[in-house]
């Protein structure tokens, strides 16, 4: 069987070029290296989907994150995601930083974002009290929302899905070569594929996969590391909107980030490194983190910390977005450097690359049966009281608790462990369920999820993966008779 589009990378962006094409007559294909969708970045970012005031006009990064921050609110209907509408503030503290507060005003309103405007310390101290006490002014960015970022992605990844898709798991690309105007690729277990097109979306290790078609791979990927705390969802309350510095050379800063669920995101740092794969978190990085931090909002309630994580970013030597057809090996797509505002602009992405890109070459037709609709897996704990008892009728499941932090029921792990994009390691169905996202991070209920991965999956307890491909928690039984 020949593919029309094999698309490489299952993280945000490959699953918004997935979903697209699906609208569409073509049989697309849509490779992860990985066990799971949205393991790397799409899994470690400060799930922002920012306003459009950072990019430089004129820039894709601009055009892109500005229509992609639009079309979330379409994704919320249509496919049942978090999208927490909360707002941000970027503050300054004198003078000078107030001059850049009037930049990035200029820049918001010349890339077409809506409502922006400065306000004075005293009216955002009534917004947002916990700001410190050197704050000036901050610049109001109100369309500024935050989401569950793998969620997403999955979602993306389920509809297409159900709209024709084909999703290829632990499938990694190391031979791509062309004859008679189709690609061969073929992954590390054995696999084969042919297609006449190829989107290459794999995040940090893009250049990786484009040398692998190309001579000359005309951008080099820098992976940039950031670091973060995350405070329990007890401190709801504490802060409502997202926080900004004033930019510098490296970014947007050290941001405080409400998320949907309640808890509270500090970071990230930005560190250069050469690996894609080190997501180590180290004293002085987030020693780091909190001093900018602390520019932000005063009594921030460290005590409240459950856990400290790291995340890639795939920064690239273009400065920006680069999404464009191969000079060298015609159908060949690049979707490199998709670093910030690349989950804000995810969406728009797919979009650009299916009208500006292959529609310039094909003439695709709509796909009659596309339906635009998918329905998120509700959690036993946020159903009405009607609905607990009629989940309850359906399947008794739902009255073992198995995470008590969360309160997530053996029903909600097991309805997620067999979605069409299942969640069949133990970080999977956390990201899935929240099942170990709480204040043990997994003490109480590790165990258990791996268990029930096992039964449903017909598996031994040691062949259950935590997080990556092979990362059992347990090799062997040692209480045994020899």
């Amino acid at each position: 069987m020949t593919y029309d589009f094999l698309i490489i990378g299952g993280g945000i962006t490959g699953a918004a070029i997935a979903r697209e094409l699906t609208k569409y007559e073509a049989k697309t294909i849509l490779l992860e290296k990985e066990n799971d969708a949205g393991n790397h970045a799409t899994s470690a970012n400060s799930a922002i989907i920012h306003s459009g005031h950072d990019p430089m006009p004129g820039s894709l990064k601009a055009l892109l994150n500005v229509e992609g921050n639009k079309l979330y609110d379409v994704l919320e209907e249509e496919l049942d995601i978090p999208l927490f509408k909360n707002g941000a503030f970027m503050v300054a503290h004198n003078d000078e930083e107030e001059k850049v507060l009037e930049k990035y005003l200029g820049r918001a309103k010349e890339n077409g974002v809506p409502g922006v405007k400065i306000l004075d310390a005293k009216t955002a101290r009534q917004l947002e009290p916990n700001l410190v006490d050197s704050v000036s002014k901050v610049l109001s960015l109100p369309t500024t929302k935050v989401t569950y970022p793998w969620e997403v992605a999955i979602a993306m990844i389920e509809n297409a899905m159900d709209n024709g898709l084909v999703f290829a798991k632990k499938k990694e690309v190391n031979i791509i070569y062309r004859e008679d105007n189709v690609f061969t690729v073929k992954t590390r277990d054995g696999s084969t594929y042919k297609s006449r097109y190829v989107i290459n979306a794999a995040g940090a290790y893009a250049a990786r996969v484009a040398a692998l078609s190309e001579e000359a791979v005309p951008y080099r990927i820098t992976p940039r590391k950031g670091e973060y705390f995350v405070l329990d969802r007890r401190v709801q309350g504490f802060l409502s909107r997202t926080l900004y510095p004033t930019p510098s050379e490296k970014g947007k800063g050290i941001l405080m980030v409400p998320q949907y669920h309640g808890n509270i995101l500090i970071g990230p740092n930005s560190v250069y490194q050469d690996s894609p794969d080190d997501v180590s978190t180290s004293k002085a990085g987030l020693s780091s983190v909190k001093a900018g931090a602390e520019l932000l909002t005063k009594n921030i309630p460290y005590h409240k910390n459950i856990r400290t994580f790291a995340g890639v970013r795939a920064s690239s030597t273009h400065g920006d977005f680069y999404i464009r057809e191969s000079l060298q090996k015609e159908n060949f797509i690049h979707v490199a450097g998709i670093d910030s505002p690349g989950l804000s602009a995810a969406p728009a992405i797919g979009r650009y690359v299916v009208e500006a890109i292959i529609m310039k070459k094909e003439s695709l037709k709509p796909n009659e049966a596309f339906n635009p609709i998918r329905k998120h897996v509700k959690l036993f704990d946020d159903m009405s009281e009607s609905e607990k008892e009629e989940a309850f009728k359906m399947d008794n499941r739902y009255g073992n608790l198995v995470c008590k932090c969360e309160r997530i029921t053996e029903g909600d792990i097991v309805r997620h462990i067999q979605r069409n994009v299942p969640g069949d390691t133990i970080k999977g169905v956390k990201k899935r369920s929240r099942a170990g996202a709480g204040l043990c991070q997994g003490g109480y209920c590790e165990h258990q999820v791996m268990k029930l991965i096992a039964r449903e999956l017909g598996k031994d307890v040691t062949e259950v993966d935590y997080f990556s491909n092979h990362s059992n928690i347990l090799k062997e039984e040692t209480k045994v008779k020899k």
